[in-house]
């Protein structure tokens, strides 16, 4: 489009169309948008978790990820490195990616809250409220093939719905306006502590593997 017409159209009042190449503009927008969020996130005073951590993690991995994982909240070495799941948890996540042939750089992985809960206690339903448009915002940006929630916290948001994880797993859901797949399964630091349920999370993932295939 030319400058005239672009003068035409903000003469009618159209200023918010700011046409760019979106060959080579969408990748600096996108890592200002990504910049500007993750600056948000680290001065967020909002719900007074920010008394009590060590920093923000605000999530890490392929921005272009087919899949985004999501979990419910820091615990102390995550809080300690302002990285999700990296402690005997994250190990066993990584562990349980590889099990579908994906390695942990290939997937987008974040939390619900971006700060640690004292004691590693459950996110307060106030907490989630004012923290979870900084997700909302990164599942917008990603656009992911697919959604794994792990454990039930994350599920109950992402679904809007108290259902049980036992019930919730197991089956398809849908996320959202572009009904993106959503898949639950339990979180790894409740496998850890109820080896029983393992074979489940992995007919779990393998529904993630499936559904990445065939979306």
């Amino acid at each position: 489009m030319n400058n005239e017409q672009i003068r035409y159209l903000r003469a009618m009042g159209i200023e918010s169309w700011q046409l760019k190449n979106i060959h080579t503009d969408s990748g600096a927008t996108s890592n200002t948008e990504w910049d500007s969020l993750r600056t948000q996130v680290a001065e967020c005073t909002a719900c007074g978790l920010d008394k009590t951590r060590t920093q923000t993690v605000f999530g890490v991995g392929n921005r272009q990820a087919k899949l985004m994982i999501i979990g419910e909240a820091p615990g102390f070495h995550e809080d300690q490195q302002g990285e999700p799941f990296v402690g005997r948890a994250g190990q066993l996540l990584n562990a349980m990616l590889e099990s579908i042939g994906l390695d942990r750089s290939a997937v987008y992985i974040a939390n619900i809250l971006k700060c640690r809960p004292p004691e590693n206690r459950d996110p307060l339903p106030e907490e989630v409220t004012l923290c979870t448009p900084f997700l909302t915002k990164q599942i917008a940006l990603i656009n992911p093939t697919v959604l794994l929630a792990v454990g039930r916290i994350a599920a109950h948001f992402l679904l809007d719905t108290k259902t049980s994880l036992s019930q919730l797993r197991g089956k398809i859901h849908s996320y959202g306006a572009l009904n993106t797949p959503l898949i639950i399964t339990y979180h790894p630091a409740y496998l850890l502590r109820n080896l029983r349920d393992k074979d489940k999370a992995y007919q779990d993932l393998q529904l993630a593997w499936r559904t990445l295939q065939n979306p």
